[in-house]
């Protein structure tokens, strides 16, 4: 699959921590009646994923929010101990951003966003993007087409809405 606007988020479970250990984030679940934003990068603990993508969802979560947005998620091909502790360190977790673990990729190769980059240890990784869904169905995506973070960053996102 290819995402595009009008498009319908695949069925997926992705994992974070929760009080008792990792627990399951069905998105069917979360995205059911709601208006959701995910974004997705390639890594975390990684330089434009820590110093770019992220700080720019803390910095308009609050906007976001009175646009009548939910939830904020970051999707990463990581495990949910390391979205725990990035979400953590970067201050996402306090900002209110959920940080989620796609960690076998099949979210990522659903929609078509999977990413390779071996020359730095990164494989089946995800590629840069940014979307609102709305009840599940894409209304805003804005894959990134450079190496840096403009189009899928969250006042790009902020703008659209």
């Amino acid at each position: 699959m290819t995402l595009t606007i009008g498009a319908k988020l695949p069925e997926a479970t992705l994992l974070r921590m929760g009080e008792a250990g990792a627990e399951p984030v069905r998105l069917p679940e979360v995205l059911k009646g709601r208006k959701v934003v995910i974004f997705g990068l390639p890594g975390a603990f990684t330089g434009t994923c820590s110093t770019a993508h992220v700080p720019s969802f803390i910095r308009t979560a609050g906007k976001l929010a009175e646009k009548g947005v939910d939830e904020i998620i970051c999707v990463s091909v990581n495990d949910p101990f390391v979205m725990k502790a990035w979400g953590e360190a970067t201050g996402a977790d306090a900002a209110g951003i959920s940080m989620v673990a796609d960690a076998d990729s099949s979210f990522t190769r659903a929609i078509g966003m999977t990413l390779d980059l071996p020359h730095l240890g990164l494989l089946s990784r995800s590629k840069r993007y940014s979307l609102l869904a709305e009840d599940g169905v894409v209304t805003q995506f804005n894959p990134e087409t450079g190496p840096g973070c403009e189009i899928s960053a969250g006042e790009h996102l902020l703008s659209q809405l």
